[in-house]
């Protein structure tokens, strides 16, 4: 059995208008919700052994509030991944050697959402299928984790069984 780990990247500043979409940092909210979701996942015991991580300067600031990462990982960043459709991630998670065991996806909305969506079984967005939060939005720092029982190569829309869905929100530190 392989473990997915699909986690959108914390919110991101907007301050400079002469930075390009590519080089918008983490905000400090964002700072806050990556860390609190880095203690939920420690908490459940989330070990990823390969983090697939967007090249935009948000998702590799996401994955460095994360903390150090038992294991540690092995981290691929990707310019392939920035702003990339759910089928193009898919293409990417096909490829992951067989070896792996558990992937951690760090990109960006819309295609981080559509592909949960679709790997939940829902194939669209209408939300069939799906827990009502996940249907509705995939937020900034919002974390999916995924069972799934065949190999890399032939993950499929539908191919997966959603395991939880944790939201900013859902997280105790962020709402005290």
């Amino acid at each position: 059995m392989h473990q997915l780990l699909l986690l959108r990247h914390a919110k991101s500043a907007w301050d400079d208008p002469a930075l390009s979409d590519h080089a918008r940092p983490l905000n400090a909210r964002g700072r806050r919700a990556a860390a609190a979701m880095a203690a939920a996942m420690r908490g459940l015991g989330l070990r990823p052994g390969l983090v697939l991580v967007s090249s935009s300067r948000r998702t590799l600031q996401t994955l460095e509030t994360l903390g150090t990462l038992e294991g540690p990982p092995r981290v691929d960043p990707m310019d392939d991944l920035y702003l990339a459709p759910w089928t193009r991630l898919l293409e990417v998670l096909r490829e992951v050697p067989e070896a792996v065991g558990s992937v951690l996806l760090i990109a960006h909305n819309p295609g981080l959402h559509d592909l949960a969506l679709s790997l939940a079984g829902d194939g669209g967005r209408d939300g069939a299928g799906v827990p009502e939060s996940l249907a509705a939005a995939y937020p900034t720092a919002a974390l999916a984790e995924f069972a799934l029982s065949g190999p890399w190569a032939s993950l499929a829309p539908g191919g997966a069984r959603l395991v939880r869905f944790l939201q900013p929100g859902d997280l105790p530190e962020l709402t005290a």
